[in-house]
């Protein structure tokens, strides 16, 4: 080994991963993806969703990279982000929130491309490193994007999971139906605009013999946030004090 090879050998077993991780995505998918800020030591980019199967495909075969497994898939709703309060001393119009700048959006966030969006966790078991990777749906009236089950298997019953709380939809699933919820269940209940008691309710018809649907029979009602204020059993003076005192 040269003088020249050992230090090249130091020098990688030194490098940070993320950074070599890095390096590779870029060699492998060039301008396909955009770097998003490195959270939990972890890299995370944005891919468009004309885009998302062809990035997908190189994040699994590339030589460098061989995601093997997509590990989980999420949606995301933006439509309330970066504009809620957040207060703990006293009850607000819109309750807790995120917090946020006053008057504006949140300022260490970006705001959004669109309401809705699909996270991809995905692992590489032979190479022992991680990568989230986010794709914006382009329509947030109907919000679709490319399925990946012809890419990693395990995408099936996370693209449905999806589907069935977000109401995201998968362009080429082979069964997009509900996972999570009922048949009959109406709207998709982890959108930040579905009412907390939901739209209907179930109840045992004893003259049908059955389950029946019926509108949802709960008053609307503004639940009020809990506050947190001072109490004075816990003042520093009164904590050593005997029972009887």
């Amino acid at each position: 080994m040269t003088a020249e090879t050992g230090a090249a050998v130091a020098a990688a077993g030194t490098a940070d991963p993320l950074c070599a991780l890095a390096g590779a995505v870029e060699r492998a998918l060039g301008g396909l993806l955009t770097k998003l800020p490195r959270h939990a030591a972890q890299l995370s980019y944005d891919v468009s969703a004309e885009r998302l199967l062809e990035a997908a495909a190189l994040l699994r075969d590339g030589a460098e990279l061989k995601f093997e497994m997509c590990m989980d898939i999420c949606g995301i709703d933006y439509l309330t982000y970066g504009r809620d309060e957040w207060t703990t001393t006293d009850a607000t119009a819109s309750g807790f929130s995120r917090g946020v700048a006053r008057g504006g959006m949140r300022v260490d966030a970006a705001p959004p491309k669109g309401r809705f969006a699909v996270v991809y966790q995905l692992l590489s078991v032979s190479l022992n490193q991680r990568v989230r990777l986010r794709v914006h749906c382009p329509d947030d009236e109907q919000p679709i994007v490319d399925s990946l089950t012809g890419i990693w298997a395990s995408a099936d019953w996370f693209e449905r999971e999806a589907f069935d709380l977000f109401g995201i939809m998968f362009r080429g699933h082979p069964d997009l139906r509900r996972l999570l919820t009922d048949y009959g269940f109406i709207g998709h209940p982890f959108r930040k605009d579905f009412p907390l008691s939901g739209n209907v309710e179930v109840r045992y018809d004893p003259e049908k013999a059955r389950v029946v649907y019926q509108p949802v029979s709960i008053d609307p009602r503004v639940l009020v946030p809990k506050v947190i204020r001072h109490d004075n059993r816990y003042d520093p003076q009164l904590t050593d004090a005997k029972p009887n005192e």
